[in-house]
């Protein structure tokens, strides 16, 4: 197995609402179709605030003035691995570029309709340790393909 990659993800919160990218737009991706926060790849040397905040930036156009680091997502799919560090924000300056881009469609969902969308299986997890202000954790997801394996909260298996 290749050396895990490490990434960003960052849920905005705003009236009750997460703003998720709709990834439709570029081909063979892992998360296309799927609804997901915004974020993406470490640059040499960054930090994951500073991925996050640009990242964040290159993608919605807004400059985060308070975020949180809630958790790390030790992603595995098939024979690759992520470490995805998850955040959420409440404060911004600028108004979120919503609608068709580069990855695909970029809108506020409200947070009760986020698990019937088309999400990653795990995402229902850290979304629920989310919405119960859970400290900062550590979860690990394994899957094939589409379908969850093995999930572990804090090096502890959950029932899934």
């Amino acid at each position: 197995m290749a050396l895990a990659q490490n990434t960003t993800l960052c849920y905005l919160e705003r009236d009750g609402a997460w703003l998720m990218l709709h990834r439709t737009r570029k081909a063979h991706d892992v998360n296309h179709d799927k609804w997901i926060g915004v974020g993406g790849k470490f640059e040499q040397g960054e930090s994951p605030e500073d991925c996050l905040l640009r990242e964040v930036r290159e993608e919605t156009g807004v400059t985060l003035t308070r975020w949180r680091y809630r958790g790390i997502i030790t992603f595995v799919l098939d024979e690759a691995a992520e470490y995805m560090h998850l955040f959420s924000a409440d404060r911004w300056q600028g108004e979120p570029a919503c609608g068709e881009g580069d990855e695909g469609v970029l809108e506020w969902v409200r947070r009760a309709d986020v698990p019937d969308l088309p999400i990653w299986e795990g995402d229902k997890i850290f979304f629920r340790l989310l919405e119960e202000e859970r400290p900062f954790f550590s979860l690990k997801l394994c899957y094939a393909g589409d379908r969850l394996l093995s999930a572990a909260l804090d090096g502890r298996p959950l029932k899934i």
